[in-house]
């Protein structure tokens, strides 16, 4: 392959290519480099011919940049022959872009001149694709500790509500123990009827259903039970026959027949071995 086709291949490439001398002058660069160069404003020729690329480096040191002591460094021991390559990343940014570039300084392949080659390659795409995946890890990382947040503090609301529950389970059972039932108690032990009686008997039942865990266990089975099935089924946990509960409740006693037969469905009794009585007393 000829010069010039060696020539064409370098001129084609994206990358910025220069050759040093084993002084760091530049004898050479591609199309690219000098394009770059023309769009930037460079100082001097678009071709850099004749620049020291260790004078480049050294003021880029001066200006704070840490690459200035690394890259000379690099490219001298590519040209002793201690590395057969060298490569680093580096910032350059403009007053309006941010960029970043690979640099690779590879051995100028001839037995008869010393010198390297230098290519400078714009990989600023993949370098703010990197961060923004590390910007979107860090937002992710926060949403994360702000759910956790909230969910420490939703269970803490919760286990405040428990306990407020609880306190106030235990002051509704204090009270009706305290400033209910002994008046029941009174009540039933004056002078009234038989059906007051039981009546009486039926409230201060219902009163001790309400304090014990049966209600709320009929409840919890969401069994969708109409409100006058849940009579039913207190009075006959209870106790009373059909009859009993009719005369209770004030309705016939086909209607007593026919919640009952509601319930067992509801309550899955389908066997009719099984007591109804006997399962309610369970539902403790």
């Amino acid at each position: 392959m000829d010069s010039s086709m060696y020539e064409i291949i370098v001129n084609s490439l994206s990358a910025h290519v220069a050759v040093l001398d084993s002084r760091g002058f530049i004898i050479e660069t591609n199309r690219a480099w000098q394009q770059f160069a023309e769009e930037n404003s460079i100082e001097g020729d678009a071709d850099s011919l004749g620049v020291n690329y260790f004078a480049i480096c050294e003021a880029a040191r001066e200006s704070g940049e840490l690459e200035g002591d690394l890259i000379p460094l690099g490219i001298r021991k590519v040209l002793d022959g201690e590395l057969l390559e060298f490569v680093t990343q580096y910032p350059c940014h403009s007053p309006t872009k941010r960029r970043w570039y690979n640099l690779r300084v590879l051995p100028y392949r001839s037995e008869n001149d010393h010198r390297v080659v230098v290519v400078h390659e714009d990989i600023t795409p993949i370098v703010l694709a990197q961060e923004e995946v590390r910007n979107k890890e860090v937002e992710l990382r926060r949403k994360s500790e702000k759910l956790e947040e909230t969910n420490i503090a939703l269970k803490v609301l919760l286990e405040h509500r428990d306990r407020d529950l609880i306190a106030l389970e235990q002051r509704m059972t204090a009270n009706i123990r305290e400033l209910v039932l002994p008046y029941v108690e009174k009540l039933k032990n004056s002078r009234i009827g038989h059906r007051e009686k039981t009546l009486a008997d039926i409230v201060e039942s219902h009163l001790n259903d309400i304090i014990t865990p049966f209600l709320n266990r009929l409840s919890s089975l969401h069994l969708l039970l109409t409100p006058q099935e849940v009579e039913v089924a207190v009075l006959v946990r209870q106790g009373k026959s059909s009859q009993e509960i009719a005369d209770i409740l004030g309705i016939s006693l086909s209607t007593i027949g026919f919640h009952r037969k509601n319930l067992r469905r509801k309550l899955d009794l389908h066997d009719r071995s099984k007591n109804m009585r006997t399962y309610l007393l369970s539902l403790k």
